[in-house]
Parts: structure tokens; sequence; C-alpha cells
């Protein structure tokens, strides 16, 4: 009886594998899928135990080939496509990103690395495929951008870029950093007068939070201090935030940028007057920091806000 069941099996066994095998031929009339599977380099006979799964596979890769983007991704999961692959005498299916989620990924990972702290969304997604090149008043700052993003590393000196209102002075830069943010650049965009406003409400409350914030700014490869002079300044402000930050940026060469209306004289002037009264030497202190983390340019141009 048991030899009876032993031959029985043997049977069922190989008439499974003659359907397996007609299942896998008459797929293979497909030409465009015979050529599909030969890249695999396996046997029919390993082949068919995989038909199905490889029609299916071959289904969302034909899908693949004529999709013009995700909004017309047909596979059942969007923007990935179920494919095969060998290993060693078996195939194994997983799912990889095409072209269209790969850009997505890529871009996603950009925004992950670079933060960004009250700043506009035009702002954080800043490009410099899109800078405005109609005034020849930018392009030495465009050049300047651009060679910086060439010769990025760290220990680099940054700028602080002055000029007049609405002259994409904070765009030009946001778009170097996240073109560098391609690279894995992790970089911080810092809206100064908010970010003091910030602290400050922290600063009584959440211990961890104003840690953090002091932290994540002191200590990014690549920082903008945007619209520096536009806040009020305050001996806490300057000597006990602003200073140690830059302290340390410069002692760890770390690239620092600004953006403002005031020149750096100005700036000067501005950063000497506090609630306590006129303090010119440490507001040369903080001139002298940012003149040694920065070059300057300036750019004045029509206001592009209008």
């Amino acid at each position: 009886m048991e030899k009876a069941n032993q031959l029985l099996n043997k049977y069922e066994k190989a008439n499974l594998e003659t359907k397996l095998l007609k299942s896998l031929e008459e797929s293979l009339k497909d030409k465009e899928f015979e050529e599909f599977v030969s890249k695999l380099n396996l046997p029919k006979e390993k082949l068919c135990k995989y038909t199905s799964s490889l029609e299916e596979s071959y289904l969302e890769y034909a899908h693949c080939k004529k999709c013009k983007g995700l909004m017309c991704c047909q596979n059942k999961i969007t923007g990935y496509a179920y494919l095969p692959k060998k290993n060693k005498d078996k195939i194994e299916f997983y799912y990889k990103a095409c072209k269209y989620e790969n850009k997505n990924l890529k871009e996603e990972k950009k925004y992950q690395n670079v933060y960004a702290f009250e700043i506009p969304k035009m702002i954080k997604n800043a490009s410099m495929k899109d800078i405005y090149l109609d005034d020849n008043k930018r392009f030495p700052v465009i050049k300047w951008l651009n060679d910086f993003i060439k010769n990025y590393k760290k220990g680099s000196k940054g700028l602080y870029l002055n000029g007049s209102f609405g002259s994409g002075k904070t765009y030009l830069i946001a778009a170097s950093f996240n073109e560098l943010a391609k690279e894995n650049v992790k970089s911080a965009i810092i809206f100064w007068p908010e970010y003091l406003n910030k602290l400050k409400s922290s600063f009584n409350g959440d211990k961890d939070e104003f840690k953090n914030l002091i932290e994540k700014i002191k200590k990014v490869p690549l920082l903008l201090i945007d619209d520096i002079g536009a806040e009020n300044v305050t001996p806490w402000s300057r000597d006990e935030i602003l200073a140690p930050i830059l302290q340390y940026r410069m002692e760890e060469e770390l690239t620092t940028f600004f953006t403002s209306n005031f020149d750096l004289n100005s700036l000067e002037k501005h950063l000497s007057i506090s609630t306590s009264g006129l303090e010119e030497i440490k507001a040369r202190r903080i001139m002298e920091r940012i003149k040694q983390l920065t070059e300057n340019l300036e750019l004045v141009t029509k206001n592009l806000r209008k």
C-alpha cells in the first residue's frame, strides 16, 4: 500500500510539472514576455514554478515602460514595479521604485536635509533653475553662489548678502542650500527675528526645546541667518544668543550665511543700540565674527515681491 501511495504521489508530481511547463510555454509565446524572463537565465523547469508571478511582474514592467508619470501609474503600488530577481536557482520578487518615484524620494530627502524656521514655502522650494536672470545686477551674486556650490566643503566661508528689500537675497541662498541638500548636506535657514521670539518664549518654559533650538543652528554644517538687523536688539539676544552661536561656528569653521537690508557698517550701528543703551564694543565683537565667517556682496535691484 505504501509503495502504491509513493507511485501515486510521483505521478501527481510529474503531472503537475507537466501542467506548469505547459502553462509557461503558452506564456512564452509572447515574445516580449519571453525576453523579460530570459534575463533571469534559469531553465524552464525552474521558471515554470513562478509563471503566474512572472506574468504579474511582466505586466507591471510593461506598465512602467509606457508610463508618463505617477498620475498615470497602473501598478498595484503607485510608483513601484513588482520585479523578479534570481537568487541561486530560485526567483525572489521585490518592489522597485520607478524613475518618477525615485525623483520624488530624492526631493523628499532633499527637503529633509534643510531645516527651515518661519520661512515661506516659496523659499523652502527655491531652485537654482528658477532664479530670475533678467537683471544683470544679480549676476555677481549668482556666480558667487554657483562657485560656492561647486567648491563647497566644510570650513568654506559663507556670504553676508545685504541689499534692497525684496531683491531675492534669501531665495538665492535657499536655492543654493537646496542644491547642496541633493548631496546630503545638512543646512538650516532661520528667520532671525522670529527665531529670537521663539527662543524667548521657550526660555522660561520647555528647557529641552530651548536647548534644541540653540544646538540645531549652532552645529548645523550650513546656516543662513535671514534678515539679521530686523530684530529688536537686547543684550540677551546679542550677547547670550547670537555671540555664542557665531563664536562656536567660527571656531568649528562651519559655513554661515547672512541676509540683511543693512550693510556691514549699518548693522554694526544697529547692534550697538540696545535696551541697555549704546554698546559699541559689544557690537564690534559681533561684527568681527561675521566678517571672519563671510565674504560680503550687495544685491540692489527691483522689488521682486510686487
